[in-house]
């Protein structure tokens, strides 16, 4: 198989099966032999908003990916990209790139330089053996921590180029969740029970941990008015008394 395809084949294991795109990338007909849906965008800013929705309404459980053409297609997706990063939503950004001889020489963009302050993190993959590593660093960073998009650029000469026999490699990536310090928390609900006058102040941490519930039930026992932020909102009723 190609680079392409071990890329393609990886996200079928890690459970995508839609992916946004803007033609033309070598990745496309690679997902589609897969069994991906690739769904079409007419604008890159749309399609990479659509995969942020994706995200959100599964509360990350699923990841939104987006795939666009190298140069103007990954410009035009920049400011979606950006979105995403400032609300900490995680999706997977594959965007096309020029050979690798070509990186570094005007005009060519380098997607992995530009998007740097953008994402949680972004890369490229280097060498085609190295795409099973590539795409478990990206998941891993998707399914673990503060959620963020995550940047793997694709490069047109690896893309194309041959994984030997034997070279595929790939165990998909077991989400990992943190929790606070127990003294910590113990802590904070001290401060919360000797409030005068507490309120809550959610945001759509609330809503990927999925403890709505909990929420409810917090506010409930402290009788504090609650608010969220514009991406928190759902995550309380609005008709609660």
């Amino acid at each position: 198989m190609n680079g392409a395809t071990a890329v393609a084949n990886i996200l079928k294991m890690e459970g995508v099966d839609l992916i946004g795109c803007i033609p033309m990338n070598s990745l496309l007909e690679a997902v589609a032999i897969a069994g991906i849906r690739p769904i079409l965008f007419r604008q890159e800013r749309v399609g990479v908003h659509a995969a942020d929705g994706f995200s959100r309404v599964t509360n990350g459980r699923r990841i939104g990916v987006f795939t666009m053409q190298a140069q103007a297609g990954t410009e035009n997706s920049f400011a979606g990209v950006a979105q995403a990063y400032d609300e900490s939503v995680p999706i997977l950004v594959l965007p096309g790139a020029a050979a690798r001889h070509r990186t570094g020489v005007r005009p060519t963009f380098s997607p992995t330089r530009s998007y740097a302050e953008v994402t949680k993190w972004a890369d490229q993959i280097n060498m085609v053996e190295r795409v099973p590593e590539m795409m478990r660093r990206a998941f891993n960073h998707l399914r673990t921590g503060r959620p963020g998009p995550v940047m793997l650029e694709l490069p047109a000469d690896v893309a194309e180029e041959e994984l030997k026999d034997g070279a595929f490699d790939y165990v998909p990536v077991k989400p990992r969740r943190t929790a606070g310090d127990p003294q910590d928390v113990k802590e904070a609900a001290r401060a919360l029970l000797a409030a005068n006058r507490p309120v809550i102040h959610a945001g759509q941490g609330v809503l990927y941990a999925e403890a709505s519930q909990e929420l409810r039930e917090l506010a409930e026992l402290l009788q504090a008015p609650v608010m969220t932020t514009l991406p928190g909102k759902s995550a309380f009723p609005e008709n609660h008394p």
